[in-house]
């Protein structure tokens, strides 16, 4: 039973319905690609699928539009997957469990991946229709956007001839974007020894913390649970010895983690002082946040006599000194005209790991300018050094130029206010849009990106907006109709 199947348009809600039911987050799209390329030729339509999966769509003009140049419409296929602590949700295989609620469509308990997929519905119903009008269409579909841009990266420029991109990988409707940020993904990797240990087990965790995406998202200053266990291992070293068993914290680079966990050894006579303690820590991070996270909770429980292999305490040490002393957050804010209030450079270090013989930090580096960016992964590669840990940099990704001479963000501009009766909001964005890359494929290139409203983003709160939804794609076919 259709649970989209009432709502308008019905042809971009139908097709957001069944991407929904296809598994695709980052790095296992196989089946989604496949299911793009059937519907391409389902329809007649040429279609080209790289070895990484990207499927590049191409429909030939409407009558009147035969000599217009091409037009390329660009969404990615992945999506991340994060879901709340209670959820039995298995991303590889289970269809996202989808519902609707007055104007939003969301996912219970995970997240609903509206970043991208309702792009692909609305570009999958423009290429389904012959009644709308419209230049020459590329519609390319990439891979693996959330883990470095890697689709787009691995893009076959050579087979897109447009020179004109819409993107509709944007989150807030009536926000125009014309640039971005660069970025890559700075990884630490310290090996760590253990020795056998008995004691009082404790397991802590930190929760209920916003998180969100860790580019749009990174200037509401949310708490990243990463850091704050860091501070609660180095709290509790001040006062008591403590021998750290397990440690974990976050999902993806990112995402803002929410949820950060360990499990510590501590002294029979230390137990109640322990409690204490970690007590004390919570409300002074409650009293800190008290502004925008309210519902921060530690857990913490007593399970009582084990005997286990244990962090040595140089190793211990080590990493508690990594997790005080990298950055995290917003680094430093744009000082270009007309860019105030725009985040130029940030870092979050968004996944934790305790593995064996190896703890790992994994973070999301990103800056509009990219000397900024190197220098600040170079302080990363200096703090891993000081540990004798290995630093390497992935996914590194160049920044979308803004174009001032730009010929659809005009006509963008007007559709706009003639649909809404106000004026748009043009401006950068503080994440990786893989108009970055196609930027500096394809240059000189105009490009633009605008979608529907998606709130919450990248957490299992996700929702996407079905007004905004309706408005954005009447703007997309209006849009198109004028690139003639």
């Amino acid at each position: 039973m259709s649970i989209l199947g009432d709502i308008e348009p019905k042809n971009v809600f139908k097709f957001f319905e069944e991407i929904c039911a296809i598994p695709h987050g980052s790095g296992n799209v196989k089946q989604l690609s496949e299911y793009l390329k059937k519907f391409a030729k389902d329809r007649k339509l040429k279609v080209r699928q790289e070895p990484c999966g990207n499927i590049i769509i191409y429909k030939d003009a409407s009558a009147g539009y035969e000599k217009s140049p091409a037009v390329c419409i660009q969404g990615h296929m992945d999506m991340v997957c994060e879901k709340a602590s209670d959820s039995r949700h298995n991303f590889k295989k289970d269809p996202l469990p989808i519902a609707v609620m007055d104007d939003e469509v969301f996912a219970r308990g995970t997240t609903l991946g509206a970043d991208d997929g309702i792009a692909l519905a609305m570009a999958m119903a423009v290429l389904d229709s012959d009644e709308y009008a419209h230049p020459p269409l590329e519609v390319v579909f990439t891979v693996d956007e959330e883990v470095g841009m890697e689709g787009a990266k691995a893009l076959d420029f050579n087979a897109i001839k447009a020179r004109r991109v819409i993107n509709l990988d944007s989150e807030n409707e009536g926000v125009f974007f014309v640039s971005c940020a660069g970025g890559l993904r700075g990884n630490i990797n310290l090996d760590v020894e253990y020795k056998q240990h008995s004691g009082i087990e404790y397991d802590v965790v930190i929760s209920g913390l916003n998180g969100g995406h860790s580019g749009e998202m990174i200037d509401r200053y949310n708490a990243n649970a990463i850091i704050i266990m860091g501070r609660l291992l180095r709290f509790l070293q001040s006062r008591m010895k403590i021998r750290i068993l397990e440690l974990s914290g976050g999902l993806m680079d990112n995402a803002i983690p929410r949820e950060a966990g360990c499990h510590l050894h501590v002294s029979k006579e230390n137990s109640t002082t322990f409690e204490d303690t970690v007590a004390e820590f919570e409300q002074m991070i409650k009293n800190e946040y008290r502004a925008n996270e309210s519902n921060i909770m530690i857990y913490c429980e007593n399970l009582g006599m084990s005997t286990r292999p244990a962090l040595r305490s140089g190793s211990a040490k080590d990493i508690v000194f990594l997790l005080r002393t990298v950055p995290d957050g917003v680094i430093k804010m744009c000082r270009d005209e007309g860019q105030e209030g725009l985040v130029e450079t940030s870092l979050n270090f968004g996944i934790m790991r305790l593995d064996d013989d190896k703890f790992t930090l994994e973070a999301a580096l990103r800056s509009s300018v990219s000397t900024q960016k190197y220098a600040l992964s170079d302080r990363l590669s200096l703090l891993a050094d000081a540990v004798g840990a290995d630093y390497n940099e992935k996914g590194d990704y160049p920044a979308w130029e803004y174009n001032s001479e730009s010929e659809i963000l005009p006509v963008l501009c007007r559709l706009y206010e003639e649909q809404c009766g106000e004026k748009p909001v043009i401006k950068g964005i503080h994440a990786g849009l893989e108009c970055g890359v196609i930027y500096h494929a394809l240059k000189p290139v105009d490009i633009v990106s605008f979608g529907p409203t998606i709130k919450g983003a990248h957490t299992p709160t996700e929702t996407l907006s079905v007004e905004s939804t309706q408005r954005t794609f009447r703007l997309l076919l209006d849009l198109l109709g004028e690139l003639k």
